[in-house]
């Protein structure tokens, strides 16, 4: 029995001796960590608002257990960042274990103080590492942005938005009856969670392709690795036009990462001579409903682009409305797309409301239809007031009174690559698009540029958008 014993206590010591090697903390000075990055860019954040969290790893890449002795900033004297490394939060850390070939997470957000100023200002701080008496760093970079922020506002007189301060829209932005709201070009709008805009007077915005009006959620940096907020739906709630307002006009504007999108409810007072909306080189995209969705409203768009849209881009029920050089397209990301790229409704009385209002016309012209969903709902259009002139749709048909020069089943060749979260609707240099507009069929003028401020050729191409120069 004795025997025995020695000889199991020399086999559990002889198990153990590789865990004792490998386990054992390594002095070597050329033993250092290896980090996922060297600056950790946070972006534009809004002081005195905590930023989400963000991180990059610290990994071990040797055999033996690696020991950081310090981790601090060596430049942070008002503590305005807030570190958890490997699940502890502090704002130093000592002798820091990494077992051998494996990592930890090092966490980083901040509470940025106001800088006086409407300019954003670039603030740097250095993460200092020391492990086995040798200095490793990694650089925590952010701009903050001071912004005006705006809680369920009411505008009851003419008012200007200019573009020396961002505003950040809390709850409710609401334009009383009778009252215009004018944005100068190149502001921007965030929008809080749920927030809306509401418009029950008159909308203008004034935006040029050097300097646009953008309307988008108030969330920065990434969702995940690769995938930016920009990208994200459901951030606010969108833009409403309500049936007291009248002759709103958008140029060179973007609204995004809504909910609803931009929706006209009910203006019976807009017709083909006086619409309720117009739309000039805008970009409405990233809704979980629709881009843009009008009951009983008109609608003049020139130059825009509807896209990525979780119940299709396009939904009009009643009006009448001209869309001249547009884009209709959708590879919406975050759920199944569930509607045509245009969907139309109230066409025929014999799908009328009962609101006795007149039916909904529509004239589409040197326009582009394509995407990964239905062209249009209906698609058989006969006994309608709908037209489509001289555009480029996906699906395969023939000219009849409806449609007619149409280019048939082409691809329109985007840059868009869906699976690399890509979303660019330009054309590329081989696209059939390119040059192949009527312009004499456009009841609209047609802007010089597009909203990237590529000019037009006198051979304009279909859609929103010109090709990039020289590509």
């Amino acid at each position: 029995m004795k025997t025995i014993r020695i000889l199991i206590i020399l086999i559990l010591t002889a198990l153990s001796l590789p865990a004792c090697i490998e386990d054992g903390i390594t002095t070597s000075p050329a033993h250092q960590p290896e980090f996922s990055t060297d600056t950790l860019h946070i972006g534009t954040i809004f002081t005195d608002q905590a930023t989400p969290t963000y991180s990059f790893r610290v990994y071990n890449r040797h055999d033996k257990i690696l020991s950081i002795s310090s981790i601090a900033f060596a430049d942070d004297p008002d503590g305005i960042f807030r570190l958890n490394v490997d699940g502890l939060s502090g704002s130093s850390f000592s002798d820091i274990e990494i077992r051998p070939n494996d990592s930890i997470y090092v966490f980083v957000a901040v509470t940025l103080p106001q800088n006086g100023t409407y300019l954003p200002i670039d603030i740097e701080r250095t993460l200092r590492f020391i492990t086995n008496g040798v200095t490793s760093q990694v650089i925590i970079s952010a701009q903050g942005q001071d912004v005006d922020r705006l809680r369920a506002k009411t505008i009851t007189h003419d008012t200007l938005f200019t573009a020396d301060r961002p505003r950040q829209i809390f709850d409710s932005l609401v334009v009383s009856p009778g009252t215009t709201l004018t944005i100068e070009a190149g502001s921007r709008l965030y929008f809080h969670d749920n927030a809306r805009l509401i418009v029950h007077g008159t909308l203008i915005a004034d935006g040029t392709p050097e300097a646009p009006v953008d309307m988008c959620g108030d969330r920065q940096g990434n969702v995940i690795t690769g995938v930016s907020f920009d990208l994200m739906s459901r951030q606010w709630q969108g833009v409403t036009l309500t049936s007291t307002s009248s002759g709103s006009r958008l140029t060179c504007t973007t609204i995004r990462n809504t909910v609803h999108g931009l929706i006209l409810d009910s203006i019976p007072d807009s017709d083909a001579s006086h619409p309720a909306l117009t739309l000039i080189n805008c970009r409405l995209r990233n809704a979980h409903s629709h881009v843009l969705q009008s009951r009983h409203a008109s609608i003049h768009a020139v130059g825009t682009e509807f896209a990525e849209a979780g119940a299709g881009p396009v939904a009009l029920h009643g009006g009448s409305h001209i869309f001249n050089h547009c884009t209709f397209s959708n590879y919406y990301l975050f759920s199944a797309i569930t509607g045509a790229l245009i969907q139309l409704s109230h066409l025929t009385p014999d799908n009328a409301d009962t609101s006795g209002l007149p039916l909904t016309q529509a004239t589409i012209a040197n326009s582009i239809l394509y995407g990964s969903s239905a062209d249009m709902a209906p698609g058989n259009l006969d006994g309608t007031q709908i037209y489509l002139r001289r555009c480029l749709i996906r699906s395969d048909g023939t000219d009849d009174e409806h449609f007619t020069d149409i280019l048939w089943n082409q691809d329109p060749l985007f840059y868009t690559v869906r699976a690399d979260y890509l979303f660019d609707y330009r054309l590329q240099p081989l696209s059939p698009a390119i040059e192949a507009a009527f312009p004499a069929l456009n009841t609209l003028p047609l802007p010089a540029t597009d909203i990237y401020g590529t000019p037009r050729p006198p051979a304009p191409a279909l859609g929103a958008h010109e090709p990039i120069p020289n590509s």
